[in-house]
Parts: structure tokens; sequence; C-alpha cells
């Protein structure tokens, strides 16, 4: 089957909002959904981005406000009206819970999903054991064995090589969908990245002038 690259933050607001959709779209075309959970400001600070937090208010009140709204009733998925209480919470060990049930497969689109639901629908602290280890009961799994796997030292080498992967793939934000080396940025690219499954775009020859920096 064709694998689609899954990149993203266990706490993105956008991933949340596409979770679900990606899900359909994998499904109805047959699509291996890959998971490639990763640590999002360094890789952001990598690719030389600023910190959404150091961006300006206008920039910040457009995507991490009106566009949430707007795409959440689009999508009909619930989220809060205000940005999560424990939103800058290190969220290391839900991606670790992720990844602690490999890379693909329904057990694992389901914990992503309830992860991010949680977050953002909920508004859990994704940093708290407690609320983790309730939501992976919830879902039918051994909360001690998941949480063992979880804490192995191969699962905290695979983070890491996912966020590497991520910039060789030029990552620069969550979510991005990597479709046979294709690379389609956020989650209001779905329907693009949909039809590049059943129509694949002409390959670019688009060239641009280096970029300046400083």
């Amino acid at each position: 089957m064709t694998e689609l690259t899954y990149y993203y933050s266990a706490h993105s607001a956008f991933a949340y909002l596409g979770s679900k959709r990606v899900m359909q779209i994998c499904a109805a075309h047959g699509l291996t959904l890959v998971h490639r959970p990763i640590p999002l400001s360094p890789v952001v600070e990598a690719q030389g981005s600023l910190p959404f937090r150091q961006r300006t208010q206008a920039h910040v009140d457009y995507f991490f406000g009106r566009e949430i709204e707007r795409w959440a009733e689009l999508r009909d998925v619930p989220v809060v009206s205000f940005r999560p209480t424990h939103h800058d919470a290190d969220y290391t060990l839900a991606s670790h819970l992720i990844l602690a049930l490999g890379d693909r497969g329904p057990d694992i689109d389901a914990l992503a999903h309830a992860i991010l639901e949680a977050h953002w629908r909920d508004d859990a602290d994704l940093s708290d054991a407690f609320t983790l280890r309730a939501l992976v009961a919830r879902l039918g799994h051994d909360a001690d064995a998941l949480f063992a796997a979880a804490s192995a030292p191969d699962v905290a080498v695979q983070y890491e090589a996912n966020a590497q992967a991520a910039l060789a793939a030029s990552v620069f934000g969550s979510p991005t969908y990597v479709l046979e080396g294709e690379v389609f940025y956020g989650q209001d690219r779905l329907e693009v990245l949909e039809r590049a499954v059943t129509q694949p775009f002409t390959p670019t020859r688009w060239v641009n002038p280096p970029v300046e920096t400083t």
C-alpha cells in the first residue's frame, strides 16, 4: 500500500482539526498512514521560523484563533474557545505513548486522535500522567504496559529520529503530510492531497532564488 507520512505534534490544533479527515482519506484510497509525532518547536526553529509565541498579535489572533474556529466549524470538530490552559506544558510523554504503539494501524490512529481531542476539546494537560493513563485505559489499553513501553530508550531515540526526518523532508509546521515525496503543509491542504492521490500533479519546475539569511 502507498504510505502517507504524517508529521505532527501531539498538541497541534491543526493536526487535531485534520485528524479525522486524513484518516478518512487514507481509508477511502487505501493509503497507509505512517505516524511521525515530532517535538515541534525544535523543528520550527531549526527551519528558521519564529516560535509561535514570538509572532505578531495579529498573526496569533488570526492563525491561533479565528482560523481554528472557522475550520472547526467547517469540519464539525468540537474545540474549546480559548488557548488550552496547559498548551505550553511538555507533551513528550503523550508523544512517547503514541510511538510505543508503533507507527501505523488502527490503535495508533485512535490514540493519536484521542490525545489531540483531549487537549483541544477537553482542555487536557498532556504532561499529566494521570490524565494520560485514564485516556489510554478508556481506549482499552493496559496503561501500565503502555507506559512501560513508552519509557523505553528506543522510543526517545525514535522521537528524535522523527525530528531529523522532518527536517530532511523540509517540514516546518504541524501537520505536514508527505505523499511519495510531495509535501502538503497544513490540514487545509487535505483536499489538495486527496486530489494528488487520485490525479498526481505535474512535477514541479519552480525555481526560487536562495533565501537571504543573516
